[in-house]
């Protein structure tokens, strides 16, 4: 337990806390796909968040169209204010494709379509649905800083489970990234900013509807990378938090495969590498890799000494791979495919909830 503030505000688990926040003018969005239904993880998101009574709750579902029904018939059980936008229905899909807005689909751009519809409150706080350690808490906690002048506030916590450190992509990749980048260009404050989270790739993030209508998506696994690098252009040092979330356990991916960390690195890595370039760092991509892996290095010595002491397991030649798969994905970003800030969108949020109503209905009869 400690309570050092870094660059930016640092909200402390000290006393389990429980903080007064305006939940009932937050909507909270919920990005969730066919594997969380009837989930006991999600089942404890949705009951928990019953004991919050947020203002709204918006559910951006990824679902097929026979599973789409009982998903909704399934959410409508609990107690509350809750909306189910369909991410993958027909004219919802039509509309985007007219629009240029169609593209990749994955986790951000689900977040996004549902961004729209949580405007209508003061505050948005998007967080994880397969989280098996949720607490009510999660929601007062991340609004409290909003409440008390800031604009942004981000999750963190520490990923120890079952006797050994995870996180993996986080330490591994991202952390060592942004340092190898910083040795480089060490007056750039956005590489500042970006290592002033304790864990950046957390889900769980709160801001004022002002910031969430500006924020540039990412489609698939960039969307908190680069949420944070619209959350440096439009809150800052000053405006924003990061608050501690205590225990948190959820789901751990393989390193390999389909959705797997090493294909996660590589839209991490983009979303990153483009959110340094917006602020005018320009990484010399023929060295990055190699300087990378002499800082992924230093970390992997660095974590192992902390697993010892802990007495926690520790694969020291896996991590390693890890590392040199991760290096894979450091290349320059080819396109910028980010969706675009609510606030300039050629579609309305009014039109996205009305036609994925009308697809909803349309499979649920």
């Amino acid at each position: 337990m400690e309570y050092v503030q870094e660059r930016i505000a640092t909200l402390h688990d000290l006393t389990d806390p429980a903080p007064s926040a305006p939940t009932d003018r937050a909507a909270v969005v919920l990005p969730m796909t066919e594997r969380e239904y009837a989930g006991l993880a999600a089942e404890r998101v949705l009951t928990e968040l019953e004991r919050v009574d947020p203002a709204r709750v918006v559910v951006a579902l990824r679902a097929s169209a026979d599973r789409v029904g009982p998903f909704a018939e399934w959410l409508s059980e609990y107690d509350l204010s809750l909306s189910v936008l369909w991410c993958d229905g027909p004219r919802l899909s039509s509309l985007l494709a007219d629009e240029g807005l169609n593209g990749r689909r994955g986790k951000g751009r689900d977040v996004w379509l549902a961004l729209g519809q949580a405007l209508e409150e003061e505050f948005v706080v998007v967080h994880d649905a397969d989280t098996k350690t949720y607490s009510r808490t999660y929601v007062s906690r991340l609004l409290f800083p909003l409440a008390h002048g800031y604009e942004f506030s981000k999750g963190y916590y520490a990923r120890v489970e079952n006797g050994r450190l995870y996180g993996r992509l986080f330490r591994l990749f991202y952390a060592p990234l942004v340092a190898a980048l910083a040795e480089e260009h060490r007056d750039a404050p956005i590489l500042d900013y970006l290592s002033a989270f304790r864990y950046a790739l957390a889900g769980e993030f709160a801001a004022t509807t002002d910031v969430a209508r500006r924020l540039r998506v990412q489609r698939t696994w960039g969307l908190e990378v680069g949420t944070l690098g619209d959350a440096f252009s439009l809150a800052g040092f000053d405006n924003s938090a990061q608050v501690d979330l205590g225990s948190y356990e959820h789901d751990h991916r393989a390193v390999g495969g389909p959705t797997g960390l090493s294909e996660m690195s590589q839209s991490v890595g983009a979303a990153l590498l483009l959110a340094v370039e917006d602020h005018g760092v320009e990484p010399v991509y023929g060295t990055l890799p190699e300087r990378y892996r002499e800082t992924a290095r230093r970390f992997v010595r660095q974590y192992a000494a902390d697993a010892a002491f802990n007495g926690l397991g520790y694969d020291r030649s896996a991590e390693s791979e890890q590392v040199e798969c991760y290096a894979d994905a450091i290349v320059a970003p080819c396109d910028d495919d980010r969706l675009p800030a609510w606030a300039d969108a050629p579609v309305s949020p009014g039109t996205v909830a009305d036609l994925a109503e009308a697809d909803l209905r349309e499979v649920t009869g």
